[in-house]
């Protein structure tokens, strides 16, 4: 089987005050929008925020709450972009979780939690290439 990832979505408790962290924040536009979801076309994939009990009614599941053992991530192409960036994010609703700092592996990086707790880990690797339409290779 390919190793494809076509969408990640995102159980939000308010689409309102989810679509201010990440269209204030991180200056993403939708691509479509309703009273339950907004989809973002990413580089490659599809980043959904869906209203929680829509969310699980669309899974046939009883309403959950993420455990943490996660975090997304976002690559900013220098390290003197990683606290601008977390910076916004905080000003538009997110919460610092870890101050940006070099961790023994290498790079740059800190992490701010959207509204909902979803963690978003802001980083610059040396190691990891990102191109014009941000990608990013893994590389070593």
């Amino acid at each position: 089987m390919q190793q494809l990832m076509s969408a990640i979505t995102l159980g939000v408790s308010d689409l309102v005050r989810a679509k201010r962290f990440y269209q204030g924040g991180f200056g993403w536009a939708s691509v479509f929008e309703n009273e339950e979801i907004a989809f973002y076309q990413m580089n490659g994939f599809v980043l959904g925020t869906f209203l929680k009990p829509s969310f699980a009614q669309d899974m046939k599941r009883p309403a959950f709450q993420p455990d943490g053992a996660y975090a997304l991530a976002h690559n900013v192409p220098e390290k003197g972009g990683v606290v601008p960036v977390m910076d916004k994010l905080i000003s538009a609703g997110g919460s610092l979780l870890r101050a940006a700092d070099a961790p023994p592996h290498g790079g740059f990086r800190g992490y701010v939690a959207d509204p909902d707790g979803h963690a978003w880990e802001i980083a610059w690797n040396p190691s990891w290439p990102t191109d014009a339409n941000g990608y990013v290779t893994f590389g070593v």
